[in-house]
Parts: structure tokens; sequence; C-alpha cells
């Protein structure tokens, strides 16, 4: 049976840049991140290149758009491109009636500034629920600022409530090359990747031959560098992407680094639903006495959850599902929680939210990326991430005050009876989530959500 140390050499074998642990640094909030953002934006000189699922039409997407065009109008050859799911460009917020496309905001712009950017439409599938553009990372001349955080009110603090993420900021020429190009090579001037600034954008019917043709790009085009092992300082460094389940070098990576503890293991998801095999590995990894320890929101700090007091809807229903998701988990492992070998940690902070993902292996190991490590992350989208080894543990001290700053709102779980389980939902969850059960749709939506 393969020990940690087989599958720590299976990602020591991974190509690798040398990246100078000094320049690697954390953020801690998402006020913070907006400011970096607008910091980085107006002392760009070369190239600002965004990739997101969306830049809202609200208020801090409108800050963050103005302050890309008004740089592009100081320094017109700043070469700007921003690249955004192309489905979830075309319309409005779930929930919120009447609430028209984001890429009416960018035509708008576009109309307004004698240099507009471009800013394309990335369609990952023909429909947005069978797979999008879940790829992140924004480079700035030389500088990467990595997040799993989109681009609007909420996620950058505008007003009074945030959704908590992670953000790192690495300054490496080499890096933020291959970060750009990689997403020069795949989606420009691709026939399936519109500019969404100006009409007509065809529609996904119009685009399916050339989408038929992309889905195999995305999952053939890798990140291109030549490798160099870290020296004295450094720290390795492999971006990784992938889409499907077959041939995904992410998710073989993610694997790997599951199962790769010799210690402890210190994981961050939004939304509790392994995959199986990811659910397999942690499995396994409590039976060896692996110290595991699972950072989940709350259902209350879920991005769809909704207060008993307002009205419900059925999108509504989607923190109750993954809550019972956990509740079956923590009570198939409650040995272990006893033990203080597994803890579930739930994130809360007042009306906040939480959209954590990540990795942390023993004091040497991590991977950042915008990964919700669910089935849909899993299989669907197209994804990517920031494998990081750290074997002379120069990042130890950083990485332990990000968890830190990640555990200040959590409580431990002591037993599995502290989960709410369906008889004390309110009733339209409990109606809605006893159809999901009796139809079994919940095979399904497990796959999708």
């Amino acid at each position: 049976m393969p020990l940690a140390n087989d599958y720590r050499a299976l990602l020591e074998r991974l190509p690798t840049l040398a990246v100078n642990a000094d320049q690697v640094q954390t953020l801690h909030s998402a006020r913070s991140f907006k400011q970096r953002l607008l910091e980085l934006i107006a002392t760009a000189h070369t190239r600002i290149y965004l990739a997101a699922l969306y830049l809202q039409d609200d208020e801090a997407g409108r800050e963050i758009l103005t302050a890309l065009h008004e740089a592009k109008q100081a320094r017109p050859a700043l070469d700007i491109r921003l690249f955004v799911d192309f489905h979830r460009a075309q319309r409005g917020l779930i929930g919120h009636q009447g609430q028209g496309g984001n890429h009416r905001m960018y035509q708008e712009f576009a109309a307004r500034y004698a240099d507009p950017i471009a800013i394309y439409g990335v369609p990952v599938k023909g429909r947005e629920i069978l797979g999008v553009l879940h790829l992140k990372g924004f480079v700035f001349d030389d500088t990467l600022l990595y997040s799993g955080a989109s681009l609007n009110d909420i996620y950058l603090h505008q007003q009074d409530r945030y959704r908590f993420d992670r953000y790192h900021q690495f300054t490496d020429a080499r890096l933020a090359d291959t970060m750009v190009d990689y997403m020069n090579r795949l989606f420009a001037d691709n026939p399936a990747v519109p500019l969404l600034t100006a009409e007509p954008i065809p529609n996904a019917r119009q685009l399916r031959h050339a989408i038929r043709q992309f889905k195999p790009q995305m999952k053939r085009t890798r990140y291109e560098f030549t490798s160099m092992p870290p020296g004295a300082g450094q720290v390795a460094v492999t971006p990784l992407a992938g889409l499907g389940k077959l041939g995904n070098r992410l998710n073989r990576a993610i694997r790997n680094l599951l199962r790769s503890p010799r210690e402890k293991l210190f994981i961050c998801t939004p939304y509790f639903n392994l995959p199986k095999p990811l659910a397999k590995d942690i499995r396994g990894l409590l039976k060896k006495g692996i110290e595991v320890t699972l950072v989940i929101g709350d259902k209350t700090a879920n991005d769809f959850y909704i207060p008993p007091d307002q009205p419900f809807r059925t999108i509504g229903g989607l923190p109750y599902l993954y809550e019972t998701n956990l509740r079956r988990f923590a009570r198939a492992h409650q040995t272990y929680i006893y033990q203080g070998k597994l803890n579930i940690m739930l994130w809360h902070h007042d009306r906040n939210s939480y959209h954590l993902k990540g990795l942390f292996v023993d004091d040497d190991l991590a991977m950042i990326t915008g990964n919700n490590l669910n089935p849909r992350a899993w299989g669907l989208d197209l994804e990517n991430g920031l494998l990081l080894q750290d074997p002379q543990r120069l990042l130890q001290a950083e990485f332990e005050a990000e968890k830190a700053n990640i555990l200040k709102h959590c409580q431990r779980l002591a037993h599995f009876t502290e989960i709410e389980e369906l008889a004390d939902y309110p009733a339209p969850v409990q109606r809605l989530l006893k159809r999901v059960q009796r139809t079994r749709a919940n095979v399904l939506l497990k796959r999708l959500l």
C-alpha cells in the first residue's frame, strides 16, 4: 500500500518555478484584497490580465472597472484583458429578479471611453449548469494576485457585509509570465471566446461548434515553463489547471497532496460535498491516525442562505443540503471527533459568508486554489491552482498566521448532534428536502452543486 512518502515523491516530480519566499505574501481580509487590487491597477505599466468567474454590475464592480479604464486612458499601451464566464456574464445574480447581465455594463464602459479594454466571455460548456470558467488569477506586470474571489460588493467588502476568501500575492516575473501565457494560448483569438464589450454577442447555439472544439483544447492545455528547483530562500510553485475527471492534472495533484500527510491535514471548503475519491482519502487518513481539520462555513454563512423570516426560494435549500451531508459525515466519524483526530470547524461571523478553499499538509505543502473540492469542481468546471512545496519551511509562519486568521471565527464541533437535522428545519425546507430525497434528485444535485 503506498505511503505518504510515495505520494510526496509524485509531487516532487512535477515541474516547478523557484520563487523567493519573501515575495509570497498573504492578505487577511476582503478589504485589504480590494485595496491591493486598486493599488496594482493604478501602478501597472505593461499588462493587466484578470481571470474570474464574474465582474459584477454593482458599486464595487463599477469601481474596479472604472479604475481599469482610467489606467488604460492614462497609459494607452497598457495591455488589459479580462476573462469571465460567458454564461454568467449575461445573467443577473440568482434570486435578483429584473437584474440584467454584466455584459451591459461592459458595453456601457466601452462606449464611454476612447480606449476601451478587452473583456472576453469564456464558454466552458454550452450551458452554465454543465460547467463554468472557474479559473482564478490577477496579473499586474510581474505580480500575481491569486484568490478564489470574484469581483463584486460582497467579495470586496464594499458595504456592510463581506464574503471571506483567501488572498495571496506572488511577485515573480516567471510565474506571472506563465499565467499570462496560458490565458493567451487558450483564450486569445479563439472563435469560442467572444468579446463582451460590443453587440452582437453570439449566443451559445451559434457558438456550439466552436465550443465543441474548445473543450478538448481546455483539457489539453497546461501551464508551460522551464522547470527550476528552488534554491536557498526559495519555494517551489507549480501552477496547475484541469477540466473533467479524466486526465485532470489539478485533480491528480490534489489527491496526491491529500494522501501526503505524515502528521496533519488542514482543508478549507465552503460547500461540504466532497467528491467520493477525496472522502475516501480522508477516511484513510483518519484510520492511519493523521489529524484532519475541516474548516467549513456554517449554513448561515453560505452564499445561498435565506433567513427563516424572509420569503423562501428553492435556491435557499442548498445550505441545508450541504449541512445534511456534513451531519451524516460527522455521525459516521464521531469516534475520531472524540479522539481529537477529526476537527470539524464551523465558520460563522455575523451576517458574512464563507468562500475559502485549499489545503495545508504538515508544515511544508500547500494548495492555493479556487477549487471548491466538490463534484462540480472535480468534473465540470475549468479550475486551476498553485501547489507550493516548501521543504525549508520558509512559509511556515506565513501559513500559520493565515490559519489562525481563518480559525478566528470558527467553533469546533464536539458531537454530530450539534448540527441540526431535517426535523429542525423551517417547513418549506423540510418539504423541499423530502421531495428531493423521494425523487432521488439528491444524487444528481450532488454532481452539479
